[in-house]
C-alpha cells in the first residue's frame, strides 16, 4: 500500500482532487481536518486535555463541544495553536494507522491534509506528497465564496499556513514530490490529475 498525501492551502482545490480520485479510481480518502473535528467529540480525553492546557472551557451550556470557541483562540494565538496541535496530532496519527489497517487490501490510499508540510509532528505519514496550488488571490476568492465569509476572515485563516502562502507567492519552492496548479477549469484539473495518476502507477 502507498499513502498519497494530497495537500494545499485554503481554497486550492485539494478536496475536489480527493473526491475525484475516490470516484474515478476508488482510492479511499482519509480527510485529516474533518477527522480532527470528530476526534474532539469521540476521543475519550482529547477535548478535556485541550481545555486543561488552554485553561478555558470549549463547551456550550449543554456541555457539548463548541468548535467556534476553539477556532477563535487558535486562529488568533499561535502559541495556543501549537499547544493544541501537540495534543491533537498524536491522536490523529494513531487514528490514521487504524484506518489504514482497515484498507490493507488497497494499493493506494489518500491522506488529505492542509497542514502536513508545515507540521513536523506529521512527517513520515505518507509515501508521496502532491501539492494542489493556485495563486493566493484566487485561493482567497474561492474560500470566501465557498464558506460565505469575508475575505478578511479567510485572510486570517490563511495567515496560519505560512509555507503554503510562500509557495503560492513564489517565495519558496514546494517540498512536495508533485505539484498540480489548479487555476483553470474543473476539466483542466481532472486532466492534470489523470496524468499524475499515470506517473504514480
Amino acid at each position: 500500500m502507498k499513502v498519497v498525501v494530497i495537500t494545499g492551502g485554503i481554497g486550492s482545490g485539494k478536496s475536489s482532487v480527493c473526491a475525484y480520485l475516490e470516484k474515478a479510481y476508488g482510492w479511499p480518502v482519509y480527510e485529516a481536518d474533518a477527522k480532527v473535528k470528530q476526534l474532539y467529540v469521540t476521543h475519550p480525553s482529547l477535548l478535556t486535555d485541550i481545555e486543561n492546557t488552554l485553561g478555558l472551557s470549549l463547551r456550550d451550556e449543554a456541555g457539548d463541544f463548541k468548535p467556534s470557541l476553539l477556532a477563535s483562540v487558535i486562529f488568533n494565538d499561535r502559541d495556543a495553536l501549537i499547544k493544541v496541535e501537540d495534543l491533537v496530532f498524536p491522536v490523529l496519527s494513531e487514528d490514521f494507522e487504524h484506518w489504514k489497517s482497515q484498507h490493507s487490501d488497497r494499493d493506494f490510499v489518500i491522506l488529505e491534509s492542509a497542514t502536513i508540510l508545515e507540521k513536523p509532528q506529521l512527517k513520515g505519514m505518507g509515501d508521496v506528497t502532491v501539492l494542489i496550488d493556485a495563486p493566493l488571490q484566487l485561493r482567497q476568492q474561492r474560500a470566501s465564496l465557498r464558506d460565505g465569509v469575508s475575505a478578511e476572515m479567510i485572510s486570517r485563516r490563511m495567515d496560519t499556513q505560512t509555507l503554503m502562502n510562500d509557495i503560492s507567492s513564489g517565495k519558496v519552492e514546494s517540498p512536495a514530490q508533485y505539484t498540480v496548479i489548479n487555476d483553470g477549469t474543473y476539466d483542466d484539473l481532472t486532466q492534470n490529475i489523470d496524468n499524475l495518476v499515470k506517473k504514480l502507477l
